[in-house]
């Protein structure tokens, strides 16, 4: 019987779980720890990290797991890159369960970068009122451009005030609407959305809003990774669970 570590954190790993659940399947789902109140899920759940490469290679064999399914945010590369050399190592079938990036269409002014220091780097000039959609993790790396108004929008209220001198926070949780995003970005006069290419449907509203009102997206591209089998519909990870165990793998 197939025994399913999946790495979480996203809706497509929630949606996993539930299909998981509903098909009985052994399957525990990993959290990295930074969501104060992350949704009950239908499936054990474990919080924390793994101690690197080789702690999660511990773990897939002191619990004999037999599928790792990186479902983790597009941008936790690390984890991703750790996932892949446990699956390796271990010999176990491994697979990405990711969204497709965002594509620019016609009317987007977009703007690409490389990562989090290019994109700070961008920001040097005249004050601008910047939706600074990043969540809590960075905030901090653009206090050296105090020059600019900063709207934060946050899943949970932080323990600390972030440090940026001018800001605005408004706590709340996806997915969101085109029309609360123009009535967000108009509501606070935002000329500039900052952003990772998360991808998805939860969190692009942003994007289409940033587009009817004619802003600017300063656009933060994806991290690359070693090579890895990839998928982007929860579904299609069933399918591949079934084919690996047909195998034997």
């Amino acid at each position: 019987m197939p025994h399913v570590l999946l790495l979480g954190g996203t809706t497509e790993a929630s949606m996993l779980a539930r299909l998981l659940a509903d098909r009985g399947m052994s399957a525990t789902l990993s959290y990295a720890g930074r969501t104060t109140l992350p949704a009950a899920q239908p499936i054990p759940v474990r919080i924390g990290g793994f101690g690197g490469v080789d702690g999660l290679v511990d773990y897939l064999r002191t619990h004999r797991i037999t599928h790792l399914v990186d479902a983790t945010h597009p941008f936790a590369a690390q984890m991703s890159v750790h996932a892949i050399a446990a699956a390796q190592c271990s010999g176990i079938a491994h697979v990405a369960l990711t969204r497709p990036a965002w594509q620019a269409e016609e009317g987007d002014r977009w703007t690409h970068v490389a990562d989090i220091d290019a994109a700070v780097a961008a920001l040097e000039g005249p004050a601008r009122r910047v939706m600074l959609a990043l969540g809590r993790m960075h905030v901090e790396r653009f206090m050296v451009q105090p020059q600019h108004h900063y709207l934060l929008r946050f899943v949970d209220r932080p323990e600390a005030v972030p440090g940026l001198p001018n800001h605005e926070l408004v706590i709340d949780r996806g997915p969101f609407t085109v029309e609360g995003d123009v009535r967000l970005m108009r509501d606070h006069g935002i000329d500039l959305v900052l952003c990772k290419n998360a991808g998805g449907t939860g969190a692009a509203a942003k994007l289409t809003a940033a587009r009817q009102l004619g802003r600017q997206v300063l656009m933060i591209d994806r991290p690359s990774l070693p090579e890895r089998a990839t998928l982007y519909r929860a579904e299609d990870v069933l399918a591949w669970i079934d084919h690996a165990m047909a195998r034997g793998v």
